[in-house]
């Protein structure tokens, strides 16, 4: 727990330090004055509360630069009052803004880098963690992963672009909020749960190439597991998965593990799809395997090809 006799000055001190609890206290010390001026600009209501979150998302991650550390207050009420004067001039009102487009600076760094500073990691992971399934897993989605665009969210998650959007709102707010009322608890270490899931991933590729794909299926998913293709097809036996693999290894088709990320409840395994040199274009370039699991198995597989044209040669 963050001493309430502390400065500004400290405070700030402890939040460089990686410790996300002192700008979750810092964060209460200022609320109030952060919210005054969001309403002197917007008025009482939604906008007013989002320009706040949107405040308090800006100071995760640009807190290092911060060279007055006694001013921070003026500093917390300066964002406000910058994103509020972008929020009157915008055209048309913003349904979200991502981390990156949080009015940061060129060299700010992106969230696989603040989650290099472990209690700013575990932090993050335990606030994903928190949200909803669907929030949870858009949030992975958009931030975390390689299929960031809303377009590939939606097909992923086999909902419409604009739920993508209000979903990914909605989970902006909560984090803001879990940033101000959670920072000071203690929280579990993310990254032996992502290390697990690469883990996971590698064996099951090893066990492909060894001819024990089936097994693999057996041990990690559950009997009665859903299985979505990239058309949008359900399946429930898991022959299908089994057969679909060994299709592609007879015909020389290769996975290369590109990223791998997992919450509570949700798994991200991504991977480059190489072709035999005989046939170039037998698969897309790339698949995402998004997983729902329940006790540690999976419990619905949800296939995504990501296409040719997007991605870059």
């Amino acid at each position: 727990m963050i001493s309430a006799e502390k400065s500004d000055a400290e405070l700030v001190h402890v939040a460089r330090s990686g410790d996300v609890a002192g700008l979750g206290a810092l964060l209460h010390r200022h609320e109030a004055g952060m919210k005054a001026v969001a309403v002197s600009l917007l008025g009482y209501g939604p906008d007013a509360e989002d320009a706040v979150q949107d405040a308090m998302l800006v100071a995760l991650r640009r807190i290092d630069g911060l060279r007055e550390p006694a001013v921070v207050g003026d500093w917390l009420r300066s964002i406000v009052r910058n994103g509020c004067r972008n929020r009157l001039r915008a055209s048309r009102r913003v349904v979200l803004r991502d981390f990156a487009a949080l009015d940061l600076p060129a060299a700010a760094p992106n969230p696989e880098q603040l989650l290099e500073q472990a209690s700013l990691r575990d932090w993050t992971w335990h606030a994903v963690n928190e949200l909803s399934e669907p929030l949870r897993l858009v949030t992975l989605l958009r931030y975390f992963s390689g299929a960031s665009s809303y377009e590939e969210i939606a097909a992923l998650c086999g909902v419409p672009v604009g739920t993508v959007r209000s979903r990914l709102n909605q989970a902006r707010r909560k984090l803001a909020t879990a940033l101000r009322d959670t920072a000071d608890l203690a929280h579990e270490d993310s990254a032996a749960l992502h290390d697990t899931c690469r883990r996971q991933f590698e064996e099951v590729l090893a066990a492909a190439g060894r001819g024990e794909f089936e097994r693999a299926v057996r041990e990690y998913w559950w009997p009665d597991a859903d299985f979505i293709r990239p058309n949008g097809e359900r399946r429930t036996e898991r022959s299908y998965l089994v057969e679909a693999m060994e299709r592609d290894l007879a015909a020389g088709v290769r996975q290369r593990i590109t990223g791998a990320v997992a919450s509570r409840d949700v798994m991200v395994w991504e991977a480059a799809l190489i072709d035999p040199p005989d046939d170039p274009e037998h698969c897309p370039p790339a698949v995402v395997w998004l997983h729902s699991v329940r006790a540690g198995r999976t419990k619905r597989l949800r296939l995504f090809h990501a296409p040719r044209a997007a991605v870059a040669s």
